[in-house]
């Protein structure tokens, strides 16, 4: 490292001028154009990784580089501050989860004002202080007098080791619990939950987003709608007031094929349904079954397993007796709990049919079938056969001949069903928002009034899991009177999901000391939609579906006038070490607070953003760290040392004038796509070439001022603290941060430009400029960034690139 650059004490002057002049301090009333610039905010776990600064470096770059281009830019952080992971944590440590949430937040406020970040502190939000829960508990409220909120027994996921329920979301596809890896069981439980099937149909609208494909598919297939029937099938006896068993299907034009029927284990009929001689069987299989996880029952892997009831449904489109099975592959929680088996078109089925030797009847004729039996399910279109009156149709004329018959006869009707499942948000733990709900003898559920919020956590809970909730054993907050009559009444115990606190915390950023409700109405109308949101692809189903179902909900409630919380959303990619995902166990966990120390904020945020595609990740290598940190030690030099110019080169100052302004133009389209690699490698290139020239000393001083001005301009953004000091010995105006970005001259960058076609597929999908000299590994990266190649490329595999210098790049996926 050069001796006269020293970061640690330039990092520290410019960190404490910006905020004893309030720099970043964000007013409402600023005449410029409004934009909201959001980074998820962390869980205060202890301190920042190297995944955080991944995650908020990069971001902030682009929250600083907007700002310049003359935007109005809200970039606030906070924490979420409740939740599983610091309950854990204080029983381990035999401390209150208070003390060592905020313990963790004043470490991690720290971390990210030494990473010189733009935020605006005045603006922070903090979910497990009770000024912001107040208001949580408010919007509960909110959706219980909407009729969202409902309590309901059901069965739930359950995680023995941290002893409280897990929604469908937060159990991992192998079946065990997101938080500490134990494997899930069910168990039946009054829960409250959120009607976010109510707005299924509408969350498959994304018109208005800029949200990429792969996050988009994401989200539908969780929605998981499915356009097919519901069909009744009449009970051979009528059981406790029931009379048919309800199905849904998407298929039919098969239901001639069904040779028997399941019922989830766990569904409430299914006692009703058995015969005594089958009640042993029955209840043993229910048992087991309660022990898995919806995702295990699901599996393609798990054998097919099931019981016979002993009773009998009759179709009524052919008056087949048909046998009533019970078999854990069916989800009481998916439609109506029960499916009907068509062996000869579901793999499934066959493979049920073939383990209990249930007949096997081909309803739709495969190609050239000969009549006799299959070996496998046929599952694709055909001829209607043993059919009855639809014989001979095509299966898909058959599919609407059906379902107009068994509407005109009672026996079905057409329907539409989605796998989306209401939201759970009943936790049996300490460490959350209390829900505001009252239990009375005589008046029932009734709602905590508002003028009574917040419900206070009691600070002397014992937390410790026992699979009710902490909050059951202190007496002095269960015991209280009810609202409505003032008689002794109880409160609920259980708390909130986190995810409610992180439904709205981006609503508060725009007005954080308002007392009269969540949110001041006039700076949401001001501040919101917010426009660029970025953060893990994680959070496609939890945190972000969520969100998306609060922010309509509110909207329908008159609270709000937009539909949608997240204009565009970014995701980014992973880093990690060694080739590996970082981990304690594998000891390749980075801890960027050494190498801030040993070689400055500014040259770990340049580097995040230099190793690698933003949304794809990188490796971390401390080789690649060092050089950028030379790189800033070069512009150090570059600019500290002066300028002396010893002739002036007409050719060289034209050449340096087209290399700054096409650096200017390549540099703002890199931010604006998010290519913030090929952003520092264009802004290294430029360093170079202005190292030859001060080396040669033959261009004019004012050309080579100009040109330094614009390089220090376009670096402020990635290296905030080195740009400014630089820009001051500059005699530039306080703050650098506060001057408007470069613009470049058109004619200036066009000499060498080419327009390169881009296709996927060998379709046409984008046309981008380049240079002439660009490299195959310029233009395919530049390809691949595009907003509309990615529209088709997103979440697919690339097989691979065919690249035609200087005429087209196509990706085949």
């Amino acid at each position: 490292m050069d001796s006269s650059y020293v970061p640690g004490e330039i990092e520290r002057k410019w960190q404490e001028r910006w905020e004893a002049t309030r720099l970043y301090q964000v007013k409402d009333d600023d005449p410029r154009p409004k934009r909201y610039e959001l980074t998820m905010f962390p869980y205060p776990s202890g301190d920042l990784h190297i995944g955080h600064w991944y995650a908020m470096a990069p971001s902030d770059a682009h929250a600083r580089y907007m700002r310049m281009r003359g935007f109005n830019v809200l970039h606030p952080m906070g924490f979420d501050a409740f939740g599983l992971p610091a309950e854990n944590a204080a029983i381990k440590r035999g401390i209150h989860p208070y003390v060592w949430t905020m313990d963790n937040i004043q470490r991690m406020r720290g971390q990210l004002r030494s990473m010189g970040s733009m935020y605006d502190w005045s603006r922070e939000v903090v979910a497990c202080l009770p000024e912001y829960y107040k208001w949580t508990q408010w919007f509960f409220l909110k959706f219980y007098q909407s009729g969202l909120a409902y309590k309901a027994k059901a069965p739930v996921n359950w995680c023995p080791s941290c002893q409280t329920v897990l929604a469908n979301e937060q159990v991992l596809p192998d079946g065990t619990c997101e938080r500490c890896g134990t494997t899930a069981t069910h168990k039946e439980m009054e829960q409250w939950f959120f009607r976010i099937t109510r707005y299924a149909e509408e969350l498959l609208n994304y018109d208005g987003l800029e949200w990429s494909e792969r996050l988009r598919t994401i989200q539908t297939n969780w929605i998981g709608k499915s356009v097919g029937a519901e069909i009744s099938f009449r009970l051979e006896r009528e059981v406790s007031g029931v009379k048919d068993l309800k199905v849904f299907t998407t298929r039919p034009d098969t239901v001639f094929g069904v040779t028997f029927v399941v019922v989830a284990p766990e569904h409430p009929i299914v006692p009703h349904l058995t015969t005594p001689e089958r009640q042993a069987e029955v209840a043993e299989y229910v048992s087991n079954t309660r022990q898995l996880t919806d995702i295990q029952r699901q599996s393609t892997e798990k054998e097919k397993t099931g019981v016979f009831t002993g009773s009998y449904v009759v179709n009524q489109l052919n008056g087949d007796r048909v046998p009533i099975w019970i078999s854990d592959y069916v989800l009481v929680s998916y439609g109506t709990g029960v499916v009907m088996g068509v062996p000869a078109h579901d793999a499934r089925d066959f493979e049920f049919a073939k383990k209990y030797g249930l007949e096997i009847k081909v309803v739709i004729a495969p190609p050239d079938w000969p009549g006799d039996e299959l070996e496998a399910a046929y599952i694709g279109p055909g001829r209607m056969v043993n059919s009855g009156q639809f014989n001979g149709l095509d299966n898909e004329q058959g599919f609407e001949a059906i379902c107009e018959s068994m509407e005109k006869n009672g026996a079905g009707k057409r329907t539409i069903s989605y796998r989306i499942r209401d939201w759970l948000v009943s936790r049996q733990r300490y460490w959350g928002a209390p829900i505001p709900i009252v239990y009375c003898e005589h008046c029932g559920i009734v709602p905590v009034p508002e003028e009574k919020l917040p419900v206070l956590l009691p600070p002397d809970a014992e937390f410790k899991p026992t699979g009710e909730s902490p909050l059951k054993g202190v007496a002095s907050f269960v015991s209280t009177t009810c609202p409505r009559c003032g008689h002794p009444a109880q409160r609920e115990t259980d708390t909130m999901d986190t995810f409610m606190c992180s439904n709205w915390y981006y609503l508060r950023y725009t007005s954080p000391g308002y007392d009269k409700g969540p949110f001041a109405p006039e700076k949401v109308k001001k501040w919101m939609p917010v426009d660029l949101y970025t953060g893990g692809i994680e959070h496609a189903v939890l945190h972000l579906l969520y969100s998306r179902f609060f922010i309509k909900a509110l909207r329908d409630m008159g609270l709000v006038e937009f539909g949608e919380p997240f204009i565009r959303m970014y995701n980014q990619g992973l880093i990690i070490r060694g080739k590996h995902k970082m981990s304690k166990s594998r000891g390749n966990v980075v801890a960027p607070d050494q190498y801030v120390s040993q070689f400055g904020a500014d040259t770990v945020r340049a580097y995040l953003m230099f190793i690698g595609p933003w949304d794809q990740g990188g490796d971390w290598n401390d080789s690649g760290l060092a050089g950028v940190n030379r790189w800033l030690a070069r512009v150090w030099n570059l600019v500290d040392s002066g300028y002396r110019s010893t002739t002036v080169d007409a050719a060289s100052e034209a050449r340096i004038r087209r290399a700054t302004h096409k650096t200017i133009k390549r540099v703002t389209q890199d931010l604006d796509a998010f290519r913030f690699n090929t952003m520092i490698a264009r802004l290294m290139e430029l360093t170079n070439e202005l190292g030859e020239v001060q080396r040669a000393g033959n261009i004019s001083g004012g050309e080579w001022k100009s040109a330094v001005e614009c390089l220090l301009l376009m670096m402020a953004p990635s290296a905030p603290h080195l740009a400014e000091e630089l820009w001051e010995k500059q005699g530039g105006d306080y703050s650098v941060h506060n001057q408007r970005w470069p613009e470049w001259e058109e004619e200036l960058t066009r000499e060498d430009e080419i327009t390169m076609v881009v296709q996927v597929n060998g379709k046409l999908r984008d046309r981008i400029s380049v240079s002439q000299s660009v490299s195959e590994g310029e233009a395919r990266e530049m390809a691949l960034s595009s907003a509309r190649v990615r529209q088709y490329v997103d979440g697919k595999q690339i097989r691979r690139v065919i690249y035609v210098p200087g005429k087209l790049i196509n990706v085949v996926v």
